[in-house]
């Protein structure tokens, strides 16, 4: 799973029938701390997260494992919004 942070959204009026009605949204990764990492993914939204949100998202083979995207052509999926973040370190 990626922690990450919601900075955008990507719009695509041509895509896979499958696909249809489905929100991307770009998450930048996030370390413990909420400091913002190089590295970025689009996923499918399946809670209705919004931009700012921290989230949690699965990837690969997990990414198809939501009612939203099961069996559908997708790597990633927004599966969570974080409401906080209790650290013991």
């Amino acid at each position: 799973m990626l922690l990450g942070k919601v900075i955008g959204t990507v719009w695509a009026t041509r895509k896979d029938e499958q696909l249809v009605g489905m929100k991307f949204l770009i998450v930048r990764e996030v370390d413990l701390d909420g400091k913002p990492q190089p590295n970025f993914v689009v996923a499918v939204d399946s809670v209705g997260a919004g931009e700012g949100e921290t989230v949690l998202v699965a990837q690969g083979s997990s990414g198809r494992q939501t009612v939203l995207t099961k069996d559908k052509p997708v790597d990633a999926v927004i599966m969570a919004i974080v409401d906080r973040l209790d650290v013991t370190e």
